[in-house]
């Protein structure tokens, strides 16, 4: 996600070496820190002088027995972001999912092509992965190919930025804006917990308008929590290794029970003279039923899934105008939501990691 916010500067900063270099020589002068990042072209008032942002800082350093003045300094120098406060809101009422539509954004020959050469670069990484926590190389490949396109679009926020306008000034309009607010807020606590007990510059890095991080766009919680260091450098880094990417997606599903050996979901139609819809759809995606309650209400399961032991649950799929697509979810299919909380999310991901399987035996 550490993409390079300033090429002119760069460029600038080579012309001007080069003319150094070619000068008389002159005494040595102590070289100058790199600046770092910026936030975005258009930004608000920095929380410098927010005497809430202070207090927060002043707040969070005692609490996580941090150097204050850094912790003051580090949020000193963040920015509002007015679009983030905007990007933050629900979609506007009335719009029509679509799952056909969502499901094209994922799975399209670039992300397919990427994904397989991701696999191949980190076939060992994958394959441990699978075998020290049971979670299949594709799910994990989906994962970052869905999240970041294997780190090239990893955001372009700072996220100091983001999660100080998130914390500070969350749109009250939202319907959860309270909550929301306090989520974040202990979201930036735990950034600048991280960005400084790990020697980070919490300046410069960049993830998305919501402050999510690194190949596998962890949360600052999520990164504490659940990064692993698998590439075994004694330190975890999710914004350019892989291998501890793909460690820590793995772990991440691991924490959130992922079972070996289940399956994400099977397929599922319907008896339209027992069919009760409504009381199927009424848990959500949260897997609910056993499979003799599941087909009592309607649902027609054949194969394997009529063999299935645990609870299931019925996902619907909207598709605009066209009919909804129906599939009978396992627990596997809900950690995957545990991720994102979309079933939409979770069926780009399996089906992203299929079509890249697939790609690989090609």
């Amino acid at each position: 996600m550490p993409l390079s916010p300033r090429p002119v500067l760069i460029a600038l900063v080579l012309i001007a070496a080069w003319s150094m270099a070619t000068a008389a020589p002159t005494s040595k002068k102590p070289k100058k820190k790199p600046h770092a990042a910026k936030p975005a072209a258009a930004s608000g008032p920095s929380y410098a002088h927010r005497k809430d942002a202070m207090q927060a800082a002043d707040d969070i350093a005692a609490r996580r027995s941090l150097n204050r003045k850094a912790v003051r300094r580090a949020l000193a120098q963040a920015h509002y972001i007015p679009l983030i406060a905007k990007l933050i809101l629900p979609p506007t009422v009335g719009t029509p999912k679509n799952w056909q539509l969502y499901r094209s954004r994922f799975i399209e020959p670039v992300r397919i092509q990427a994904g397989v050469r991701f696999w191949q670069t980190n076939r060992e990484a994958l394959a441990r992965a699978e075998r020290e926590t049971g979670v299949p190389e594709e799910i994990i490949v989906g994962i970052i190919g869905v999240e970041t396109i294997y780190g090239q679009q990893m955001g372009n926020y700072r996220v100091i930025d983001a999660l100080a306008t998130l914390s500070f000034d969350f749109p009250p309009s939202h319907p959860r804006a309270t909550e929301r607010s306090a989520f974040f807020r202990a979201e930036l606590e735990e950034f600048l917990s991280l960005t400084q007990r790990s020697g980070i510059d919490p300046l410069t890095v960049r993830g998305s308008y919501a402050g999510a991080m690194g190949l596998p766009q962890f949360m600052p919680s999520s990164w504490s929590r659940f990064a692993v260091d698998y590439d075994d450098d004694d330190k975890i880094d999710l914004l350019r290794s892989p291998s501890d990417a793909i460690g820590s997606v793995a772990n991440y599903f691991k924490a959130f029970n992922w079972q070996p050996g289940l399956p994400t979901h099977y397929a599922v139609s319907f008896d339209a003279g027992t069919l009760d819809l409504e009381g199927l759809l009424l848990p959500d995606i949260l897997p609910t039923f056993s499979v003799a309650s599941f087909t009592t209400k309607g649902a027609v399961l054949d194969g394997a899934a009529l063999q299935h032991k645990g609870p299931l649950a019925l996902v619907e799929l909207q598709n605009g105008d066209a009919p909804p697509s129906y599939l009978a979810g396992t627990e596997n299919f809900y950690a995957i939501t545990r991720y994102n909380w979309s079933s939409y999310y979770a069926m780009a991901v399996i089906e992203l990691g299929q079509e890249i399987k697939a790609a690989r035996l090609r």
